[in-house]
């Protein structure tokens, strides 16, 4: 069986897991950004070809 966990290690256990936390969602923050900056990207550019193929 595992002994209590003093106060000072649970909280910082609770710190540690907030710190990953917060780098997980930056982590996803970038993720979704550069999705979104490469999806525009793609877009300009077959909206750019579709129009030269209009002309």
């Amino acid at each position: 069986m595992k002994p209590a966990a003093s106060s000072m290690e649970r909280e910082a256990r609770l710190e540690k897991q907030r710190i990953e936390a917060e780098q997980a969602m930056a982590e996803r923050k970038r993720a979704d950004n550069a999705f979104r900056a490469n999806y525009e990207r793609l877009k300009a550019e077959r909206l750019a070809r579709e129009a030269a193929r209009q002309q």
